[in-house]
């Protein structure tokens, strides 16, 4: 077997990044048990002070950076998550920062990365595109690069929620999981599987994104077009790393559309009063798409991030309205 991250890894990540996070609540809703017919709990990731995961991940590299590296600043490509906590952490340890990020991006998203201190660069109209101008800006100017996906700290520090998961809901059935990057997903196999072998973690993506579902069904890198709403789905490339944990230890990966994904969004207002971006929202979506299968279980949905603009909210109200969904 390769070698991976391992949950003492993850645990150690946990130390590390703890005194800048609050633990994220993990909710049960009689709500989404009648809608899905299981006992379903949400992980909200989108009650960190970023509104998402990302910022563990973020969080553990920064922390273990050396010197030289945190004098020459660092720089990342992002859709916004991922920035937002590159941003955070890079405040937090004294460090430069600069984000690459597609023209159009979130713009929520890309005030809150100014905030926190870091200069924004627009590049590219699809993230792959802001990935290689952040990778050339590194050689340029020296900064130390770090990858939204192909990261040795990224899965160690996102592992932490499926940590908390398994402290709070230890016999927890099924996970369900959002894939972009990867990481998130990877972190709740190695936890998972170390703790209580016969958990099933399940990653989503969107069909409007495929790239790292195909790329896990063919057992290679593989691209595809990435036409999705969800920024933090929208890759249009698997990433190595990520794959190869994911070959090894992920149980299913499915494909939800955007239609689905808008009425998860909403579902999620309206059964548990929460704000999603359509990320987010995508376990959700999977777990109305295969309630089949998971008819009596406990299932864990990771609600991954809740930075939804407000026109990005009424264009979904709106579809949504359009398409009879609830």
């Amino acid at each position: 077997m390769p070698e991976f991250p391992t949950l003492l890894d993850v645990i150690a990540a946990r130390e590390r990044i703890s005194p800048y996070l609050n633990r994220t609540p993990l909710h049960h809703y009689r709500a989404l048990d009648e809608l899905i017919g299981a006992e379903v709990w949400v992980k909200h990731e989108n009650h960190h002070v970023m509104g998402a995961f990302k910022i563990r991940g973020a969080l553990n590299v920064v922390a273990q950076l050396n010197e030289e590296e945190k004098s020459a600043g660092v720089v990342a490509a992002s859709t916004g998550n991922f920035g937002q906590g590159l941003a955070y952490a890079a405040g937090i340890f004294g460090v430069d920062s600069v984000v690459v990020v597609p023209d159009g991006s979130n713009p929520g998203k890309v005030e809150s990365m100014k905030r926190l201190g870091a200069r924004i660069v627009f590049h590219g109209s699809a993230f792959d595109e802001a990935k290689e101008h952040a990778d050339r800006l590194a050689k340029q100017e020296g900064r130390r690069y770090i990858h939204s996906a192909n990261e040795a700290g990224l899965v160690p520090g996102t592992g932490t929620y499926t940590l908390e998961i398994m402290e709070d809901l230890p016999d927890v059935d099924v996970i369900i999981v959002p894939i972009g990057g990867g990481s998130g997903a990877c972190g709740a196999c190695i936890v998972s599987k170390a703790l209580k072998p016969n958990v099933q973690v399940i990653g989503v993506q969107s069909d409007a994104a495929p790239a790292q579902y195909l790329s896990w069904k063919e057992g290679r890198v593989v691209e595809a077009p990435m036409e999705t709403i969800a920024e933090g789905l929208a890759t249009g490339s698997g990433y190595a790393d990520t794959l190869e944990i994911m070959t090894e230890l992920l149980d299913d990966f499915i494909l939800v559309s955007e239609t689905e994904l808008d009425t998860a969004v909403v579902n999620h207002l309206t059964h548990t009063h929460n704000l999603t971006e359509h990320a987010g929202a995508a376990s959700l979506a999977a777990a109305v798409k295969i309630k089949d299968r998971l008819a009596g279980k406990k299932v864990a949905l990771i609600v991954s991030g809740g930075n939804i603009t407000v026109d990005q909210l009424k264009s979904t109200l709106a579809r949504n309205s359009s398409n009879g969904s609830s």
